[in-house]
């Protein structure tokens, strides 16, 4: 699992990598990572889905997958802090190596990202540090910017932050709305985001700093 000495490093030597995925609604990357997995040579599996609400397209998913999921709603819980240590207790049942933020409408807690330190990713439909927040390719679009796209980052504290684990280019074309911009990056995302995963879980990863390095730490496969 983690280790502070130089930051967070990928976890268990052996097997595929167990990856548990979040989700609040249709499940379009969790289904790609679904995908991929079936491939014995990807080196993950997603072993729980979980969702912060019923009913959800994602939850139907794994279930079609035949993968355990759990709902962990924020409404059933007295505080923010509460539901944090249940979602975290939730996620640590499945014991995983990385936890992937697939479209999760909720920001996880203290709580979550320490026992999770370093193995928490996101994705963002914008090329960070640039547009962070809920209106990426709308904040692209009234910028006026050529190129647009996707970030892969490490979860911390704050929002769309974290050090980043991979980007992906969209260009912004003529005539775009914000509809077909946002529709363009999330398929460029979900390339991008299958390709780390695995990258992750076969080469290893290491968290210096601000710096996320393949094949440096040790292979969780």
């Amino acid at each position: 699992m983690a280790t502070p000495s130089t930051g967070p490093s990928s976890g268990p030597s052996s097997g595929p990598a167990r990856v548990v995925v979040l989700v609040s609604g249709a499940g379009t990357n969790l289904q790609a990572l679904l995908d991929a997995a079936a491939d014995p040579a990807y080196g993950a599996t997603v072993v729980a889905v979980g969702a912060d609400r019923e009913g959800v397209e994602g939850l139907a998913r794994a279930e079609r997958a035949g993968v355990p999921a759990f709902v962990c709603p924020l409404k059933d819980f007295g505080s923010r802090q509460e539901w944090d240590a249940a979602l975290t207790g939730a996620v640590a049942a499945h014991e995983p190596d990385v936890v992937v933020l697939a479209g999760f409408m909720k920001l996880v807690g203290a709580a979550f990202l320490d026992r999770f330190a370093g193995r928490v990713v996101n994705t963002h439909p914008a090329l960070c540090p640039s547009f962070p927040g809920t209106s990426g390719p709308a904040d692209a679009l009234v910028y006026g910017v050529k190129v647009t796209g996707a970030t892969l980052f490490v979860v911390d504290a704050g929002v769309d932050t974290g050090p980043i684990v991979a980007q992906v280019a969209v260009p912004v074309e003529e005539g775009d709305d914000v509809a077909s911009l946002h529709e363009r990056i999330k398929t460029a995302e979900r390339s991008m985001l299958v390709d780390a995963v695995g990258r992750m879980a076969r080469e290893g990863f290491v968290v210096e700093g601000r710096q996320v390095r393949f094949g440096t730490g040790r292979s969780i496969v």
